[in-house]
């Protein structure tokens, strides 16, 4: 099987959505770039807007504003035709639960024929089903439905399904969820296994730090726009291109609202120091 990683970058992403009569911005302004071939972890608390960027960058969604490119391709224009394309042969997207990226009613090696039926008819070099499922340990439940396997198998299953089309991208929805810790690193392996061999860039959401620690990469977001980077460890605040530096929550903690901060230039950049608190005055 041959893939080539899929370069991603959002400029200005916006997503307001409508609940209950009112309107809620999910995103606000969130400008990402994500090489070629990288494997990056979205991370933050729960309704920070990760799960909505992802669905953005799979194309099951159109932001209400801002611009999301694909490789060569702007999602925000993109004609119907090509989106479905890409969706069926370059881009895969894993859902959170694995029981929505599988056909219950269909054996393993039919739901990754099912999943290949569009790419197979493109160039691209695919891997035949009793091969993935032998890569994925699923060998032996080749004719099983997806409701007979164990919750880590149908995990697998679900990934299995994803890499099939040898995607240049695949975005994963908390795939390690509700999995004990022993299925858990067989997915997080499937998935660090498909990145350095394929190319594939993978970008996946996660809430377990476990898992965190371990990636390369990892972008928080929060409040609906990037609110720091992790890169071997180390934590990051960034810098947006409207000038806004989310910080940290460990330094929110040390830092309340109405903290004075204070750049002062060095040698190497800046060096950040507290100056107090803005007092505030009634006229």
């Amino acid at each position: 099987m041959s893939a080539r990683g899929l370069a991603v970058s959002t400029r200005g992403l916006v997503h307001i959505y409508r609940t209950e009569g009112r309107d809620v911005a999910a995103l606000s302004g969130v400008s990402l770039d994500i090489g070629a071939g990288e494997f990056v972890g979205l991370l933050g608390p729960s309704g920070a807007g990760k799960s909505t960027l992802l669905t953005l960058l799979g194309g099951l969604l159109r932001p209400s504003a801002g611009r999301i490119h694909l490789g060569v391709d702007e999602l925000t224009t993109i004609e119907e035709s090509r989106l479905d394309t890409l969706r069926a042969t370059t881009v895969s997207l894993m859902l959170q639960g694995a029981g929505r990226n599988l056909l219950p009613y269909l054996s393993l090696t039919q739901n990754l024929e099912f999943a290949q039926r569009a790419a197979r008819a493109t160039s691209k070099e695919l891997s035949a089903p009793d091969e993935l499922l032998a890569e994925f340990g699923l060998a032996d439940h080749a004719d099983d439905l997806p409701p007979a396997l164990t919750p880590g198998q149908r995990q697998l299953a679900a990934v299995a399904v994803a890499v099939a089309v040898a995607p240049g991208l695949l975005l994963a929805d908390e795939p390690t969820s509700q999995l004990d810790r022993d299925a858990a690193e067989q997915v997080l392996a499937a998935l660090t296994r498909i990145n350095r061999d394929l190319g594939t860039t993978v970008i996946l959401v996660t809430h377990d730090p476990g898992i965190a620690e371990r990636l390369p990469r990892t972008v928080t977001i929060r409040d609906g726009r990037v609110g720091g980077e992790g890169r071997s460890g180390e934590e990051y605040a960034v810098v947006t291109a409207d000038g806004f530096v989310p910080l940290p929550a460990h330094a929110l903690a040390e830092l309340p609202p109405g903290t004075l901060l204070h750049l002062h230039p060095t040698d190497d950049g800046y060096l950040l120091s507290a100056a107090g608190r803005e007092e505030s005055t009634d006229d």
